[in-house]
C-alpha cells in the first residue's frame, strides 16, 4: 500500500478535509468474508463486461465509472476526482479559476445553489442559493456526478453557459445565458459606514485570516464603534482560516471547533492568540441561507462564547467532514469521515444556525437590493464596496445593534 499525500485542511461547500491513514487495501473494520464476496462479484461483472460489452472499454473508464457511482451511492459530499477534476478543485481552494462562480452540492439527485460567489457572472445574474440547476446548455442533470456538473459550467472566459434553473415559488423554470470569466475571489474587503466598520467575508480561501486581520486593524484605526461581519452567502473554504478568523474575535486557549469520527474519535481546535478586537467593541455577524460551512463555524463560535449578536436568517447547515485523498495516478477521493461541532456541543448539520435576531429578506427585496448596486457601481467605481442598509433590513438592523451598544452576557 503507498501512502496517501497530505492536501490540506479544506471544507469548501463539499465539507472539511484532513488526510488519515492509507489509500488502498481493506479498511478498518471490515466486514470479513462479505467484503470478500462482494469484490468477486465486482471482478465478476468487471471482467464481464470487458469480454463481452458491444464495444471495447478501457479498464480506467469502467474503474473510474464504478469509483463515481461508490462516492455517489453516499451522500452529497462524497466524490471522485479524475486527475482534471481534482486539478480544478485544487485552482478553486487557491482563490482563482474560470467559471460563473457559484457554489453547488447535490440534493435529490440535482445540483443546487448553496451561494453565488459575489461579483460573479451568476450574482449579478442574480442565482439565488436554493436555486435547482435543471439544465446546463439543454442537458439534463437528473444523472450528472457533481464533478461533471462543475467542468460542464465551467470553461474558457468569454464562452456562454446556459443554465435552466427551478427557483422554490416559482412555476415555471428560470433560463440564464451566462458568460464565464477568470473567477478571481477577493475574499475580503471593508468599508466604514457613519462611525460602523463593514467586513464583507466571501470565502474562506487561503489567506483569509490574514487579509481579516488587516481589515480590521483598518478599522480599528478610524475608531469604529463596531463592527459588522458579513458571511452571508459564504460558502466556506478552508478550516484554517476558518480558525484564523475566529481567533480574532475569541480569546487564547478557547475551543473554536472540534470533529468527531464514527469511531469517536475527536479533534480540537482552539484559539491559538489573543484577540485583536477589544471586548469592548461590540460585533454583528450576518448570516443567510447561503452561509455555509466555515461561515458556520465561525458563526457557531462566536454564538457560543456570545461574542457575537448573530443577525439575519437561519444558515445552510453544513457541518459533515470529508478526507481528501490524492491517489497514485493525480485523481482523488473525497469521502466524509466526521461530523464538526461547535464550542458548547452543538450539532447543525442540516439544522444550520439559528440567529439571535431573525431578519427575513423576500426574493422581491434582493432583487431591489442588488439592482441597485449595479446601478450605483454604473455611477462610479466597479469594485467599489456598496452598503445601501436603506435597500437591507439585515445591515440595518446591524447598524441599529450597534448604534444602540447592545451586547450579549458571556457565557460561563
Amino acid at each position: 500500500m503507498k501512502r496517501v499525500k497530505f492536501l490540506g485542511i479544506l471544507i469548501l461547500t463539499f465539507g472539511l478535509g484532513f488526510v488519515l491513514g492509507t489509500a488502498g487495501g481493506f479498511p478498518k473494520n471490515s466486514g470479513g468474508e462479505d467484503d470478500y464476496r462482494y469484490f468477486r462479484l465486482f471482478t465478476d461483472v468487471f471482467k464481464v463486461v470487458k469480454e463481452n460489452y458491444v464495444e471495447n472499454v478501457s479498464t480506467k473508464d469502467l474503474i473510474y465509472g464504478a469509483l463515481n457511482g461508490m462516492m455517489k451511492s453516499l451522500d452529497p459530499f462524497s466524490a471522485f476526482f479524475t486527475p482534471e477534476q481534482y486539478r480544478e478543485f485544487k485552482e478553486e481552494t487557491e482563490g482563482e479559476f474560470g467559471g460563473v462562480g457559484i457554489e453547488i452540492s447535490m440534493e435529490k439527485g440535482r445540483p443546487i445553489v448553496v451561494s453565488p460567489i459575489e461579483g460573479t457572472p451568476a450574482y449579478k445574474a442574480g442565482i439565488r442559493p436554493g436555486d435547482i440547476i435543471l439544465e446546463i446548455n439543454g442537458e439534463d442533470t437528473s444523472n450528472m456526478m457533481l464533478m461533471d456538473v462543475v467542468q460542464k459550467i465551467r470553461g474558457k472566459p468569454g464562452t456562454k453557459v446556459n443554465l435552466t434553473i427551478m427557483r422554490k415559488g416559482l412555476d415555471k423554470p428560470l433560463r440564464f445565458e451566462l458568460e464565464r470569466s477568470l473567477i478571481k475571489i477577493e475574499s475580503v474587503r471593508w468599508t466604514k459606514f457613519e462611525d460602523v466598520g463593514y467586513i464583507r467575508l466571501s470565502q474562506f480561501n487561503d489567506g483569509a485570516g490574514a487579509q481579516m486581520e488587516k481589515a480590521i486593524k483598518s478599522l480599528l484605526s478610524e475608531d469604529v464603534k463596531g463592527l459588522v461581519l458579513d458571511l452571508r452567502n459564504d460558502p466556506g473554504g478552508l478550516l484554517t482560516e476558518a480558525v484564523n478568523v475566529a481567533e480574532l474575535f475569541i480569546p487564547e486557549g478557547k475551543l473554536i471547533v472540534y470533529t468527531k469520527s464514527r469511531d469517536g474519535e475527536i479533534n480540537k481546535y482552539f484559539s491559538r492568540r489573543k484577540p485583536i478586537v477589544p471586548e469592548d467593541i461590540p460585533l454583528v455577524v450576518l448570516i443567510n441561507k447561503g452561509s455555509a460551512s466555515a461561515s458556520e463555524i465561525v458563526t457557531g463560535a462566536l454564538q457560543d462564547y456570545k461574542r457575537a449578536i448573530i443577525v439575519g436568517e437561519k444558515s445552510y447547515g453544513k457541518a459533515s467532514v470529508q478526507n481528501i485523498m490524492p491517489l497514485e495516478d493525480g485523481s482523488a477521493i473525497k469521502l466524509t469521515i466526521a461530523y464538526y461541532y461547535t464550542p458548547l456541543g452543538r450539532l447543525i448539520h442540516k439544522k444550520g444556525i439559528t440567529p439571535d435576531v431573525q431578519v427575513s429578506m423576500d426574493e422581491k427585496q434582493e432583487e431591489q437590493l442588488q439592482e441597485a448596486i449595479r446601478q450605483k457601481r454604473m455611477q462610479g467605481d466597479h469594485h467599489k464596496l456598496i452598503l445601501l442598509p436603506e435597500l437591507d433590513p439585515q445591515l440595518r438592523k446591524a447598524i441599529e445593534i450597534i448604534e444602540k451598544g447592545k451586547t450579549l452576557k458571556k457565557a460561563a
